[in-house]
């Protein structure tokens, strides 16, 4: 009998998806016990009710919110970048207007601001790499986000555990019943 109160959250092949414990509506979403003697089918949005479950997996709600971070981080580079790109094209116009010198001079001037984007295009492009490089790739393959680690509510916990009792009884009276001590048998020796 399970005497703790965790559920992992597994998932099942849609094939093999079976009623919800709650709403009986077909889910292939599974909390079991890490021992595997309880286990029963639920729907993901029930697992996201405070009333049923609540998560007691930190660890993926910190990926979670580390990868979110990163995002963020990934977007300021964009847009840093972008705003450097505006001020130098916005200088360029003013040099051009400013200076009126031979072509030669213009085309060191082209040929040069043409390095100094090829190189801060290369330098955003390392930053990007290496923030992207910090995303953990296997926590994009979830199918199901969230935490996967519950403790059931103290009135479905007691429920669960009051099920597995009644399974234990009925399972100790089918093996008395097959016993020799189970029923009186039938006479033998009547006429």
């Amino acid at each position: 009998m399970t005497t703790k109160n965790l559920y992992h959250r597994r998932l099942v092949a849609d094939s093999a998806a079976k009623a919800c414990w709650i709403c009986y509506k077909p889910s292939s979403t599974v909390l079991i016990t890490p021992d595997q003697d309880d286990y029963f089918y639920i729907c993901p949005g029930h697992l996201k009710d405070p009333k049923f479950a609540t998560a007691k997996d930190a660890e993926d709600l910190a990926e979670k919110k580390r990868k979110e971070e990163l995002d963020k981080e990934i977007e300021a580079v964009k847009k840093e970048f972008e705003e450097k790109m505006k001020r130098k094209m916005d200088r360029r116009k003013q040099k051009e207007h400013e200076k009126k010198e031979d072509k030669e001079d213009k085309k060191k001037d082209g040929k040069e601001a043409d390095k100094e984007d090829e190189k801060d295009e290369k330098e955003k492009e390392e930053r990007l790499k290496a923030l992207e490089g910090k995303k953990d790739p296997a926590a994009e393959l979830k199918k199901v986000d969230g935490p996967r680690i519950f403790e059931l509510q103290k009135q479905f916990w007691g429920m669960r555990v009051q099920k597995k009792r009644e399974v234990e009884v009925a399972k100790r009276n089918r093996e008395r019943l097959r016993g020799q001590g189970g029923l009186p048998s039938v006479p033998s020796g009547l006429p």
